[in-house]
């Protein structure tokens, strides 16, 4: 709970001493990291049904929203350099450090374009070439904001994140914000993680047990899991007016795991089925309902 109020009180200092990226715990190198953004900048064309090959066609001329980029915005990066026109990218904590490992993670996702890509890459730069210069915020914008809305309106064609919903303090609101930011006929893709990030002691789903006020005080603040299910995922998405793809599951876990903690699962669990709660991780694809905004009536 001390940790909690530190970091709802002073969130840089929280972030500085817990040594957050955005990707998780654990040591990483360039490498791995520049690897990690390739793989999922490719992950949400191929979850969309766009071929590798016609991936700078659909993003030519059009502008992107990331939640969540860490602290490196690698794969903001490669939207630039696959044709997007700008990207914004909207935390709820400063993250993003132009540090010597942050810089090299750039260099090394720029040696894996085409030179056409590289250089439409580097020309995003303030100064053109060099990715310890930063990247110009007309291309890059980067939106630090307690609430992790963007508060843009029509301003984009593509939504995306990932491993990041299952973090937002309020997911109701953040669906709405990513529907008022899409145009007509955009797109939002989500992988979801619902796993306990290491928050749970002796079961994988037993993190559902805490009494929803405890877990606030302890976490609220702290950008650990928010624990809704993927039943709300779909509720918040459809009344923020989105047209939700069926979810593809990624993980999920065995029925005997889920009759184990179920006697002691918090009350907003409860009515959930075994299936609802077997999921542990899913895609999300959804899209503006025409002629509805956030908050309109179904």
């Amino acid at each position: 709970m001390a940790s909690n109020l530190l970091a709802g009180l002073v969130p840089s200092l929280y972030v500085r001493l817990t040594r957050q990226t955005g990707r998780g715990a654990g040591e990483e190198v360039p490498d791995d990291i520049a690897g990690y953004c390739m793989d999922s900048f490719t992950d949400y064309f191929d979850r969309l049904g766009v071929p590798r090959d016609d991936v700078e066609g659909w993003l030519r001329g059009k502008t992107a929203l990331e939640y969540g980029p860490g602290d490196v915005p690698g794969v903001a990066l490669l939207m630039l350099a696959h044709g997007a026109e700008k990207v914004w990218c909207v935390d709820r904590f400063s993250l993003v450090r132009l540090s010597d490992k942050n810089v090299d993670v750039l260099r090394q996702l720029l040696a894996r374009l085409t030179p056409e890509q590289a250089a439409r890459a580097e020309a995003c730069f303030a100064r053109p070439g060099d990715p310890a210069s930063g990247l110009r915020a007309d291309k890059l914008e980067y939106l630090v904001r307690p609430s992790g809305m963007s508060g843009l309106v029509g301003n984009v064609d593509l939504v995306y994140s990932r491993a990041v919903l299952e973090h937002v303090n309020d997911l109701d609101a953040t669906y709405a914000d990513m529907r008022r930011a899409l145009r007509p006929g955009g797109v939002a893709i989500h992988l979801v993680d619902l796993r306990s990030h290491g928050l749970h002691r002796s079961h994988p789903l037993d993190f559902l047990c805490w009494p929803s006020w405890l877990w606030s005080l302890m976490y609220a603040y702290k950008g650990v899991p928010n624990r809704w299910r993927l039943p709300h995922h779909l509720v918040a998405a459809r009344s923020a007016a989105l047209q939700v793809d069926t979810p593809v599951v990624t993980a999920q876990l065995d029925a005997a795991s889920v009759q184990a903690v179920r006697p002691c699962l918090d009350r907003p669990f409860r009515g959930l089925s075994d299936d609802d709660l077997a999921v542990q991780g899913f895609w999300l694809i959804c899209r503006p309902m025409e002629g509805r905004m956030a908050g309109a009536a179904p």
